[in-house]
């Protein structure tokens, strides 16, 4: 279940005694919310009857320097409280300038609400400051469409689909009680919400009826106008289920606001509970209801007209009191839903749901194309396509090296350049939800950019399976090429303990250990039950060129096969890729790979924790007793039944030579290494595995 923290603005009570707007709206949601149980509120207040247990409470230490702001002390705490817990999506009410300090400490994917208007709050006045949001945060979500229509004033209209409009809600009454001859005005008692027309209209009113009583609810520490009438009272400030309570049984509510209101929930609240409510044509105030007599002209004496006809109209009266209590707008359980939704929408394990549990996945990587597909059987590239679509997604594979190069020979000015263009084209036409690449650096920074603003929530993973360890000179270009993406993607998976990398100060977040899988349609031999003319075979593929070998390259591994040579006098061997042995592809490394008894699992550079190339697939998976170096840690995943550890050249070649004369037991292990590999580590369970860390599940190799 997806964990939450919820910020609410400094000082904003989270009480049942004074609540306020944004502490309604989080304290209704949160009861009807499917994913209340990880939901933390963060807030500061003095009061101690908190609306729920799940609120946790900030308080500023009177020591903190006075130069220091309260928005930056409360984010200090906050930074304190949040930090290392792990929080998927943090929440923040109505002050960008706390997640502008929140978002450089904290690794979580954030939502801001709006509860007023963004041209009136430090850190969203200007346009730069609203795009810099829109870029920064998962979602922006507004309190009505008048504020939704403010914060994109001088904005590109196409960003608006990162944002939504979720209505403050209120739960529906299940019956309409008997009403009293009573108006009310609920809010600050003060001139920009009308109150000074109300006064006026209303002692008018109570000359005219004096069977009606008027009331006013709120307070106003300044200078107020004062309403003196017998049959007008003043309540004070009530608590908000008291609100409710006494609009249950009243006529009539009146909100005739000067002030923009962002929504207007009194209006709400009245229309819901039964009242015929008067409104003005201000901000999101018409939002709030379709059922309340909005005034065409903002005045007293406007006003006087609207409540003298429903005093004197009760049919009319009863009519709008009706409809505004059986057809409420805004439905809280509904509403806190639709939060759900789109807290899960962040997350693609959670819109699988949507999306009826099938993916789709751009794929980019090297064909092979260009090489007349002679890497075919050995391209882990097209193991995770097949693996992906037998998890039941869509795949579209895209070749870089292939494009470049087909487009460079079309003589086109720049074919990479070109490629950017196609790729932004192919995002927009396909718009998936996982970007998978590996092996290359033929997407700039600037095309990775603009894929992930095209679609905020699409996730982004690369792979390698190339070594990466110190004692092999040629692997740091290797390292440079994980790293050049490292931290601009979600997640990184290579073939080497992520330790390996990270001891060589290379800061990379996300690093997952990747096994090359196999596939039942490459690895498709069962050479144990075959009758091999050779005993042993090995294929290496260093210093090729356009598959012709190439004369004086350096590599450990020829030292270390001849030596091998000399010390397993008559055994059979097929080993190729140095000297004078051209190396083999496609078709001909399968005939020689079947063609042998046992296979020698011996990669460049040191042995490495878990460091293997797509050989080990190559053997394993076609049924061939493979040999391994014990310091590759191996045995982590097979025993000495499924596969042969050696400890060094002496070890390995008296295995050989046990082996050969012990063929019933070289079948037994290497039947039982094909199977645990196809159990574990078929491209299915891989691709499975690769896209649940992708999209956030907690997921295990094996």
């Amino acid at each position: 279940m997806l964990k939450i923290a919820t910020i609410l603005p400094y000082k904003e009570n989270y009480t049942f005694s004074k609540a306020a707007a944004a502490s309604l709206w989080v304290c209704d949601f949160f009861k009807h919310s499917s994913l209340k149980k990880n939901n933390y509120i963060f807030g500061s207040t003095d009061a101690k009857d908190y609306l729920s247990k799940n609120y946790i409470n900030i308080k500023i230490k009177d020591s903190e320097s006075k130069l220091s702001s309260t928005t930056n002390q409360y984010c200090r705490e906050l930074i304190k409280k949040i930090d290392g817990k792990n929080f998927d999506i943090i929440e923040i009410h109505n002050r960008p300038l706390v997640f502008n300090i929140l978002k450089k400490k904290l690794n979580s994917k954030f939502i801001i609400y709006f509860h007023n208007d963004p041209l009136s709050m430090n850190g969203s006045k200007s346009p730069r400051e609203r795009i810099s949001l829109l870029k920064n945060v998962e979602k922006i979500i507004f309190v009505s469409e008048w504020v939704q229509k403010r914060f994109f004033i001088d904005l590109d209209q196409r960003l608006i689909n990162k944002t939504e409009v979720v209505y403050p809600s209120i739960h529906k009454q299940n019956k309409l009680l008997k009403k009293d001859k009573k108006i009310v005005f609920v809010g600050k008692l003060n001139p920009s919400k009308g109150y000074d027309i109300y006064r006026d209209a209303i002692i008018k009113i109570l000359n005219d009826f004096n069977d009606w009583k008027a009331y006013s609810i709120g307070d106003e520490r300044r200078n107020k106008p004062v309403i003196n009438h017998k049959n007008h009272i003043e309540l004070g400030y009530l608590s908000h289920k008291e609100v409710l309570n006494f609009l249950c049984k009243t006529e009539i509510a009146v909100v005739p606001s000067r002030w923009e209101e962002p929504f207007g929930r009194t209006a709400l609240e009245a229309s819901s509970r039964g009242c015929a409510t008067i409104i003005s044509n201000r901000g999101g105030l018409p939002e709030t209801s379709d059922h309340c007599i909005i005034l065409k002209k903002l005045d007293y004496n406007n006003l006087y007209h609207e409540i003298k006809k429903l005093i004197t109209l009760p049919k009319i009266r009863k009519d709008f009191q009706t409809r505004g209590f059986s057809n409420v707008k805004h439905i809280t359980k509904d509403n806190s839903s639709l939060i759900d939704d789109i807290r899960k929408s962040l997350f693609i394990n959670y819109r699988l749901n949507f999306i009826k549990n099938k993916l789709k996945i751009v794929n980019i990587y090297n064909l092979g194309q260009k090489l007349n597909h002679r890497l075919y059987n050995i391209s882990v590239g097209k193991k995770f396509t097949n693996g992906f679509i037998r998890n039941g997604h869509d795949v579209l594979e895209i070749s870089d090296r292939d494009f470049i190069k087909q487009n460079r020979q079309l003589s086109l000015t720049s074919s990479t350049s070109r490629f950017q263009e196609y790729l932004v084209e192919t995002f927009k036409n396909y718009n998936p939800d996982l970007l998978f690449f590996g092996h290359t650096n033929n997407i700039t920074l600037e095309t990775l950019d603009i894929i992930k603003n095209l679609n905020k929530n699409i996730l982004i993973s690369q792979w390698n399976e190339d070594p990466i360890m110190k004692s092999l000179k040629d692997s740091k270009a290797n390292i440079d090429k994980i790293s050049f993406y490292g931290n601009l993607v979600d997640h990184n998976f290579i073939t080497t303990d992520p330790s390996v990398f990270l001891n060589q100060n290379k800061n990379i977040n996300n690093l997952h250990f990747m096994f090359i899988p196999v596939d039942k349609n490459i690895e498709c031999f069962d050479v144990f039950n075959l009758k091999p003319r050779k005993d042993i075979f090995y294929a290496m593929s260093h210093g090729v060129n356009r598959a012709t070998l190439k004369k004086g390259k350096n590599d450990s591994r020829i030292f270390f096969l001849n030596s091998l040579i000399k010390k397993i006098n008559g055994i059979k061997y097929d080993f190729y890729g140095f000297e004078n042995k051209e190396p083999i592809w496609g078709d001909d490394f399968y005939n020689a790979l079947t063609n042998s008894k046992m296979g020698l699992n011996l990669s460049r550079g040191l042995p490495t924790k878990h460091y293997s190339s797509n050989r080990i697939a190559s053997l394993m998976g076609n049924g061939l007793l493979t040999f391994i170096d014990k310091k590759t840690c191996f045995n982590d995943f097979f025993n000495k039944e499924e596969i042969v550890f050696y400890k060094n050249i002496d070890d390995l070649a008296n295995k050989i030579l046990y082996y050969k004369k012990n063929d019933k037991i070289r079948k037994k292990i290497a039947y039982n290494g094909k199977k645990k590999y196809f159990k574990l580590f078929n491209e299915t369970k891989i691709s499975k595995y690769i896209l649940d860390i992708s999209t956030g599940i907690n997921a295990k190799l094996y």
